[in-house]
């Protein structure tokens, strides 16, 4: 809200929608209504896809942006958002995000890992066609044409926003990627967590190529092949020591990368571990959806329950 509060244009409302939350934020909400035009709803725990259309069901506007609690958010974010639109009126936009330079060291170095192309994050910021852009809900621009069109996020988490993004082009609309339009997205603080998050990733990307056909694509499969690949070439060792070298090679470029973009060593070797978990628990997670939903055949909702709202 502070980030907010210091927008360069001020020609909008906040609507914070408490989604059942143990210690509720309506005093720090209270604190800034005399600087921003601020809307506070609690409600039930329903999950962040139904307590979004909740906000957009009470806004007074017809153009929606979501953030997540975790974003700061530049000065000129919204300009740049008003200025882009003025000249292309998309139905729905997404943008880029970033570390912030007061994040940890841990959140810098798994944000690299998390949109830098040298891993699987480039098309968190660029790295798909304009037309083609999957926003994500930390970072989206919706029009109330669309939302009524598509009915908003569905009860699925993680992966509500390409969900919503696929439901979006079937219907006829486009999104775009706004590259000037971004925010400083906090990341996980430790590793347990940041594991955590990129294994449910893995999960819900099949359960969305399920839903959705025609999106599957081979590059979804490369976590869990490198993942296999490593083990591989680790227990081939004696036998074809070169396999470890493509691999030490690899972790040397992320390294460079993480190094040339931060100026920090220290980070930069966080980042190579930062990639070991992410393919690892991504590669888990979409290994076991495969099994259980591709090979065995079971219901998603019955055999990974624990990724759905009621």
């Amino acid at each position: 809200m502070e980030s907010l509060a210091i927008q360069s244009l001020k020609d909008f409302e906040l609507l914070i929608v408490e989604d059942g939350s143990s210690i509720p934020c309506k005093s720090v909400c209270d604190a800034y209504s005399d600087r921003i035009n601020i809307r506070y709803f609690f409600k039930e725990n329903s999950g962040p896809g139904p307590s979004r259309n909740y906000g957009m069901e009470q806004a007074n506007a017809d153009y929606f942006i979501i953030f997540d609690s975790d974003c700061l958010i530049p000065e000129n974010y919204l300009a740049e958002v008003d200025f882009f639109l003025s000249k292309n009126p998309i139905a729905c936009f997404g943008g880029p995000d970033a570390a912030h330079p007061s994040f940890s060291a841990v959140q810098k170095a798994i944000n690299f890992v998390m949109t830098s192309p040298i891993t699987t994050g480039g098309i968190r910021g660029g790295g798909e066609q304009l037309g083609k852009f999957q926003p994500r809900s930390f970072n989206m621009g919706i029009s109330r044409e669309v939302f009524e069109k598509v009915g908003g996020y569905g009860k699925i988490n993680p992966g509500e926003d390409p969900d919503l993004s696929f439901r979006i082009w079937q219907a006829g609309f486009d999104t775009a990627l706004i590259e000037k339009a971004h925010v400083f997205h906090k990341r996980r603080i430790d590793w347990q967590k940041f594991s955590k998050q990129v294994y449910k990733f893995g999960v819900v990307r099949v359960i969305l190529n399920k839903w959705h056909k025609g999106t599957s694509r081979f590059t979804y499969w490369l976590p869990a092949l490198f993942s296999l690949g490593l083990l591989g070439s680790i227990a081939l060792f004696p036998l074809f020591p070169f396999l470890v070298d493509v691999y030490l090679l690899y972790f040397v470029l992320v390294f460079l990368g993480a190094l040339l973009r931060e100026r920090s060593l220290w980070i930069a070797v966080l980042a190579v571990w930062a990639a070991v978990v992410q393919f690892f628990s991504y590669g888990f997670g979409f290994l076991k959806a495969q099994f259980l939903l591709r090979l065995l055949g079971k219901d998603e909702y019955k055999a990974l329950p624990g990724f759905f709202f009621k």
